[in-house]
């Protein structure tokens, strides 16, 4: 098997949903609740995807606001489908985020700060549109560890083709340890930022309810499989089906780990 150019791109957003999305609404819930927001703030959601975290933020912190930032067009009509006009949505990336200097009482992201180009620059942006004593926080998938159902993925992929390594999350991503959330959110200037970690269960009916959401072609991992021809990725199937913790009754069941951080934002 040869490897292909690594593949960001977001645009389909049910393939998204089958994939990420479904458990990304696992980790928003705790990750809100942690961060101890009081009602009647307003709230920014930076790469709002599908409207995952957005939706956790309505439906636990009591906002006066909710507004997404996310650049693709087919996350964003997704999202408004899902939140129904509760969230008013911006299509923009977050090193540019279209609003005013401090508007916002507490700036979030979900599982998008390790995709963004130019960290510093939207860690500067996120600031800039805090209030004083604002929240900056954000989740990320443990992609070296334990998001098991893509570090199984490449742990295979890799077997197969040394070289697949390289398209690997774990070692594209440095920011999906804690040590490294932390260094990145001091360098930015902000106060006593902290880590946590967030795990959720991930269960799959049968390998095929497994297998299938890598057929969608949304994100690193799916992207790589629809690169191969189908002779590569029968055989890249067979080497990922026995490593995976297939009970009795076909089941698997499996944990991500997510790193959650937040800090404070003094003016």
């Amino acid at each position: 098997m040869g490897t292909t150019p690594r593949s960001d791109s977001w645009e389909h957003g049910q393939a998204y949903e089958q994939y990420i999305g479904r458990w990304s609404r696992l980790v928003a819930p705790p990750f809100v609740s942690w961060l101890n927001i009081p009602a009647g703030q307003r709230w920014l959601d930076i790469g709002c995807g599908t409207g995952a975290l957005s939706a956790a933020i309505l439906d636990h912190c009591s906002p006066a606001l909710v507004a997404g930032i996310e650049p693709s067009e087919g996350f964003l009509k997704v999202a408004s489908q899902n939140l129904a006009g509760r969230v008013v949505l911006h299509q923009g990336s977050a090193a540019s985020i279209p609003l005013a200097d401090a508007t916002i009482d507490v700036v979030v992201s979900g599982l998008v700060f390790n995709f963004i180009p130019d960290q510093p620059a939207a860690l500067a942006e996120m600031a800039r549109v805090a209030s004083n004593n604002g929240t900056i926080a954000a989740y990320v998938w443990d992609y070296a560890e334990k998001m098991e159902l893509i570090r199984l993925f490449w742990d295979a992929a890799i077997t197969l083709t040394p070289a697949a390594r390289a398209l690997d999350e774990a070692q594209r991503f440095p920011i999906c340890r804690p040590e490294a959330l932390i260094a990145q959110f001091r360098r930015a200037g902000l106060h006593k930022p902290e880590v946590l970690a967030i795990e959720i269960p991930t269960p799959f009916a049968s390998f095929d309810a497994y297998w299938q959401p890598f057929l969608g072609g949304q994100g690193p991992a799916p992207a790589f499989v629809m690169s191969l021809d189908e002779p590569a990725r029968q055989q890249l199937r067979a080497q990922l089906r026995p490593h995976l913790p297939i009970q009795a009754d076909g089941s698997i069941a499996l944990t991500a780990r997510a790193w959650a951080i937040r800090a404070t934002v003094l003016k």
